[in-house]
Order: structure tokens, then C-alpha cells, then sequence
């Protein structure tokens, strides 16, 4: 299914395949010999979406954009199922693996491979060539790359990452954090209510 919002309409090259059970969302271009697999979303949120040739999104990933943060996706590109990518610069020939999370801010350089639930973090840059190991996380810029266990490392370079402040505009040390995040998101996600579908 493909929608218009915020007066923007997907933009795909007649080569791409999209499934017809992807959902493909305002400000998207898709280049050429894309294949976009079932269940996956496509979402630009105030900010424009780029996928390149080439690229493979495969079964339920989420990728999303907003107007402080684009997604660009060069060419030759897997996004494997159930990734999920925000507002992130993913260079070319980039593999990201089933259940990776890439958050806003982040650039991934050329021939990169994060691997199998590995995360890489808010306003993190990886040259290219990067390699993340299943389930570890990349943060930081220059990129520690840290395994799980590492909590309290991890904690120490996100925290000044300033996720809440960064994405949402919000004092971390509010102390209703959470109902002026769902509350001004809400607003900004009801917006979707305009969205009109438009043909194939």
C-alpha cells in the first residue's frame, strides 16, 4: 500500500517490486531494481526517504525518516527482516542483518556489516569497512564498539548522546519524561490521519 502525507506521495522506479503488503509512506523515493518484501514500512515522518539501486528490504523491516533526521540508503544495500532504521545515512554495499536497530543520527559507512540484533546508536559513526558482532552495540563518535555485558561503558557514551533531548526535544531529567514524550509525538503522529492512499 502506498500513502500520500503531508502532501507527498512515494516516488518508485517502475523497476523496483514492492510487495503488495509493504506500506510505503509520504516522501520515499525508491530507485531502480529495488525489492521491498512483505510486511515492510517505509515511513517518512516530516523527513525525505532516498533508497538507492539495488537494495533489498526485506520481510517486516522499519525504516522511518523525520524532518531533523532524512534516511538515505546508497545502492547495493540488505536490510534484513525486522531491522528497524531511523534518520540514519546508510552508505553502499551496507548488510544489516535480521533484528538490527540503526537510530537517528547515525552514518554507517560504504561495505559496512552489522550483524544479527546488533545495535548502532543515536549519532553514531562508523567508517567504512565497520564490522558490529551479532547482538553487540556501536556507540559514539569515534564508534566504541562494545559487547552487551558492557552496560555501564555503553551507559556512559549514550547517556551524553542525549536520546530524549536529541529526538524529541526533552529534558532526560524531566520528571514526567514520558507523558510529554507520548503526548507531543502523538500530536506529531496524527498527522497520519490526512494520509491518502494512492494507486500503484
Amino acid at each position: 500500500m502506498r500513502y500520500e502525507h503531508a502532501g507527498h506521495a512515494p516516488r518508485i522506479d517502475p523497476t523496483a517490486v514492492v510487495s503488495p503488503s509493504a506500506v510505503i509512506s509520504g516522501d520515499v523515493t525508491i530507485g531502480p531494481d529495488c525489492q521491498i518484501l512483505h510486511g515492510a514500512v517505509i515511513s517518512a515522518e516530516g523527513g525525505p526517504i532516498r533508497i538507492g539501486a539495488h537494495v533489498i528490504v526485506m520481510e517486516n523491516a522499519v525504516l522511518r525518516a523525520a524532518a531533523s533526521d532524512p534516511l538515505t540508503i546508497g545502492d547495493h544495500c540488505l536490510v534484513g527482516p525486522q531491522a528497524s532504521i531511523s534518520g540514519a545515512t546508510i552508505g553502499n554495499e551496507v548488510f544489516i542483518a535480521t533484528g538490527v536497530r540503526v537510530f537517528n543520527g547515525a552514518v554507517i559507512g560504504d561495505r559496512s556489516e552489522i550483524r544479527i540484533n546488533a545495535v548502532v546508536h543515536l549519532r553514531t559513526e562508523l567508517p567504512p569497512e565497520s564490522v558490529v558482532p551479532i547482538a553487540w552495540i556501536a556507540v559514539g563518535s569515534p564508534p566504541r564498539i562494545l559487547s552487551p555485558d558492557r552496560h555501564d561503558e555503553i551507559w556512559e557514551v549514550q547517556q551524553a548522546l542525549d536520546f530524549p533531548g536529541y529526538v524529541f526535544g526533552l529534558d532526560r531529567d524531566t520528571p514526567d519524561l514520558m507523558v510529554q514524550l507520548t503526548e507531543r509525538y502523538a500530536r506529531h503522529l496524527a498527522a497520519h490521519a490526512d494520509d491518502r492512499e494512492v494507486e500503484a
